[in-house]
């Protein structure tokens, strides 16, 4: 079973993948669209000049007694340029076949005729692709014309250009065309991932925290719930210490409620819809409490406090002192040895001092980060370091010179 965030990242790449067909869609279709009015263009620049050609020879034709004069046209520019014409006759019993005296492309003298025959047979002018017999493909237009006013057609000016250069050109605007839609398709592609990145991020942080509060809830029961089924224990063990017991219970039941509320609170507090409580705390008496409901487990644990009042939400601020607490006991011991911890409160500052191994200097500030471990420390410095950023305040670990690691959090003071 895939998790959240596997479905969150297929959920990006769906979304790539359907912005980037949709665009790709609207690209291609314009590619076609651009291709098309592209081929259309070639092909009309060649007619119109095929078009000029055809018409001057004809206005420059003239007949006298079924015989065509050609001296205009033999005077005329157009005859030595391209494209070539042919001014043929329908019948060759009609008149001589001319043609002009450049050759621009090889056409057979044939093929002509055959396209005069159609022109004269046919309204209109005429044009379209011929191939010659050499696989050419060539581009005609043919006019047909009369000898007299009202007579019959008796033969056609073809006009013809070579069409595989306009061809080429075409073929290369297709490439560029084509190319140009690949990478914009790509582009697209990478600005789709990132606008899915960007539209899901929220999802994702929603996500990122809903996992935190869980881990983070984990982790703070973790030792309140071991303590209750100690003393759960030690009550069915012990009937007579059970009253004693029954009041610690509650008042870790209370602590644990408080660890539960407090989460809720961090969350909340990260989403914007609620402010801290905060108000004047006794730091030093919310210290003494939290210690004294704390199980030291064979641990030596002391406490040196002074009155010290700070501006904090107590629910927060028990929490993190826990954690410290809790930190200390559990890895702040040698091997084989028993823990001892000292606890000290004074001018807004809680110093939780251990005899553990230390603490790496150079991994030290990455202690406070969310799930990393140095040393054992993990999740629980880091809800400490939140605590302490949304007071105003300060968490600071250091090596003792005797040994051992001393975690310290400073808050602002309240003076009086």
């Amino acid at each position: 079973m895939s998790s959240a965030a596997d479905r969150l990242r297929r959920l990006r790449w769906l979304l790539t993948a359907l912005f980037t067909v949709m665009n790709a869609v609207a690209v291609i279709v314009l590619a076609v669209l651009l291709i098309q009015a592209d081929a259309d263009d070639g092909r009309q620049r060649l007619d119109a000049e095929l078009t000029r050609v055809t018409t001057a020879v004809l206005r420059a034709l003239g007949f006298v007694e079924d015989n065509l004069m050609n001296e205009r046209v033999l005077n005329d520019p157009l005859n030595t340029r391209c494209p070539q014409f042919a001014v043929v006759p329908a019948d060759e019993s009609t008149f001589e076949r001319y043609d002009s005296s450049r050759t621009c492309v090889e056409v057979p003298p044939e093929l002509l005729t055959d396209i005069a025959r159609q022109a004269v047979n046919s309204d209109g002018m005429q044009v379209g692709y011929a191939t010659t017999p050499q696989d050419r493909t060539v581009r005609f237009a043919a006019e047909r014309f009369r000898a007299e006013v009202d007579g019959p057609y008796v033969g056609a000016v073809v006009s013809v250009a070579d069409a595989e250069p306009e061809a080429a050109r075409h073929d290369r605007v297709v490439l560029l065309i084509i190319g140009g839609c690949v990478l914009l398709i790509g582009v697209v592609g990478i600005a789709g991932y990132l606008l899915a990145g960007r539209a899901i991020r929220p999802a994702a942080a929603a996500l990122e925290q809903q996992e935190t509060l869980l881990a983070e809830t984990a982790h703070d029961l973790r030792t309140p719930v071991a303590a209750l089924r100690a003393l759960a224990e030690t009550a069915e063990r012990n009937p007579e210490k059970r009253e004693e017991l029954l009041s610690r219970t509650v008042r870790l039941a209370g602590r644990m409620g408080g660890i539960i509320d407090g989460l809720l609170v961090r969350a909340r507090l990260a989403a914007g819809v609620e402010q801290l409580a905060i108000q004047p705390v006794w730091l030093d008496q919310l210290v003494t409490s939290v210690v004294e409901e704390t199980p030291a487990d064979g641990a030596q644990l002391t406490v040196t406090a002074a009155p010290s009042m700070v501006n904090g939400d107590p629910v927060l601020l028990q929490r993190a002192v826990a954690n410290l607490l809790d930190n200390a006991l559990r890895y702040g011991r040698l091997p084989g040895q028993q823990a001892i911890v000292h606890v000290a409160v004074a001018n807004g500052r809680v110093t939780i001092a251990d005899s553990g191994p230390g603490i790496d200097a150079a991994v030290a500030q990455s202690a406070f980060d969310r799930f990393a471990t140095s040393g054992g420390s993990g999740l629980g410095l880091s809800i400490v370091r939140w605590v302490a950023l949304a007071h105003g305040g300060t968490l600071s670990v250091y090596n003792a010179e005797e040994g051992g690691a001393i975690f310290e959090l400073a808050l602002p003071p309240v003076t009086r």
